[in-house]
């Protein structure tokens, strides 16, 4: 099964629908990390660079849990902003081997930050310093350090080393993030909107669109 199964007893029995932006530099690993949320027997062999972005619907007896899988090319950034006032949580993978980019991606966090749509919700923060398997690649802490992640004093967040690759770390932050969307009560919740193109996942009992 996948490692979102889990979530369906988050929100008792009504669907309710979270939205998740997936937010990172291009090549960070978003898209393998996403991918690795899937059911086995859904996950993609090849994962190629997400143009735009693509849309991920995870849905149980209970919850309707849909990831924004956001380019991070730079022509592409623009687009981050116009889903940030429907937003529930907000996941930023870093690419932790990459050292030159890394002022790159505060930047981004930092524009993400201050934008009117983000700056006041206490939407949670989940935040992955991937390609831990790299041998240039930084601890999570050497990564918060960059990224001054210190200075969210308004938001809960969290960091996890990952392998997305393998999917290390990954149910670590889960776990995280799970708790905190669930505890929030500064984040409304919506009810199950629009189905869109669906495909039925039965051996997690999970109906997925993308």
């Amino acid at each position: 099964m996948g490692l979102l199964d889990k979530l369906s007893g988050w929100l008792g029995l009504r669907k309710k629908e979270v939205n998740v932006l997936c937010l990172g530099l291009d090549n960070s690993g978003k898209t393998t990390i996403i991918n690795q949320l899937k059911p086995s027997n859904t996950q993609e062999q090849e994962i190629v660079p997400t143009i735009g972005f693509n849309i991920e619907k995870f849905k149980s007896s209970s919850l309707l849990f849909t990831v924004f899988d956001m380019s991070g090319q730079n022509r592409y950034r623009n687009l981050w902003e116009h889903y940030y006032k429907e937003s529930h949580a907000i996941i930023f993978v870093v690419d932790s081997s990459d050292k030159l980019r890394m002022v790159v991606a505060k930047e981004e966090l930092d524009t993400l930050l201050n934008h009117e749509d983000i700056r006041c919700k206490k939407l949670p923060m989940l935040f992955f310093a991937n390609k831990m398997d790299l041998q240039d690649s930084m601890s999570s802490i050497r990564v918060s350090q960059m990224l001054c992640l210190e200075n969210i004093k308004d938001k809960p967040w969290h960091i996890c080393d990952s392998n997305a690759i393998k999917g290390e770390g990954l149910q670590e932050g889960l776990d995280w993030l799970q708790g905190e969307v669930f505890n929030n009560k500064t984040v409304t919740l919506g009810y199950k909107g629009r189905e869109g193109q669906v495909k039925l996942c039965s051996e997690c009992q999970f109906t997925h669109a993308y």
